[in-house]
């Protein structure tokens, strides 16, 4: 198989993310809020790491995601699972779904690659839409602590067997936007490397911002959190977690 995208490497290169302890997490917000089963989104799912988690421990989960190699990543493991996982490739300040779900969950920072308050805006209006009346939605953010002090204007090269990656950041202060680019080398079938470079953006919200566009959209903000704590947001957390709940639908 020839790498085509970063969709290939891109489990190599987060193969130190502890997808089981960050699924432990998720699943413990939704058990406070009661919800033990049923129908969970979950938005930027990207290869189907915690979407697989998640529906091994009895959730009916839907993965949505943008990029298609991503999702035919997610897909082989489905099959070799055999979960039934229904996944979407739709953008998640546009998507549709066939109906309600209990949950929505996003995590790995994929909301902080909504360059706008307007796509913010437009994400949590359909979250609410398509959430059940009193649904959850938990989703977790990078800070600009994060990107300033640690990420920012740093390169970091790894070399791991079959790819290795340099990884350029900028910080752009005014703009609260890191700019990550990419460079792999990732070795093909024919034991060749093949060099390949991406850009990636994704900008900090504060959580005075967040929280105000939950409000706009018609949600209730519920809790903010030190990411994998029930600590309250400090000024030096490197990533939080956000809970909203619907409002505004009549339970039957």
């Amino acid at each position: 198989m020839m790498y085509g995208s970063f969709a290939y490497v891109y489990d190599k290169f987060m193969d130190d993310v502890p997808y089981e302890e960050w699924a432990d997490y998720v699943q413990s917000l939704l058990m406070e809020y009661e919800v033990r089963e049923g129908l969970v989104l979950e938005l930027g799912c990207g290869t189907g790491n915690l979407t697989e988690i998640l529906a091994s421990r009895g959730y009916d989960m839907i993965g949505v995601d943008l990029s298609a190699d991503m999702l035919d990543i997610a897909m082989e493991k489905r099959e070799r699972s055999g979960r039934d996982i229904l996944y979407l490739m739709q953008d998640m300040r546009e998507f549709e779904l066939y109906g309600t779900v209990r949950a929505a969950v996003c995590i790995c920072d994929s909301m902080n690659y909504l360059q706008e308050e307007k796509d913010l805006l437009s994400t949590f209006k359909l979250v609410n839409n398509y959430l059940d009346p009193g649904g959850i939605f938990i989703f977790d953010l990078n800070t600009a602590y994060k990107y300033r002090e640690l990420i920012g204007d740093t390169t970091i090269a790894e070399n791991r067997e079959g790819a290795s990656f340099i990884w350029e950041n900028t910080w752009y202060e005014e703009e609260k936007v890191n700019e990550y680019d990419l460079t792999i080398f990732a070795e093909t079938e024919n034991g060749l490397y093949q060099k390949f470079e991406e850009t990636h953006f994704q900008r900090a919200y504060d959580l005075k911002t967040v929280k105000r566009l939950i409000a706009e959209a018609g949600m209730e903000f519920l809790a903010a959190y030190d990411a994998f704590t029930r600590e309250p947001v400090r000024p030096d957390s490197e990533r939080i977690y956000v809970i909203a709940r619907e409002k505004g639908k009549h339970k039957k």
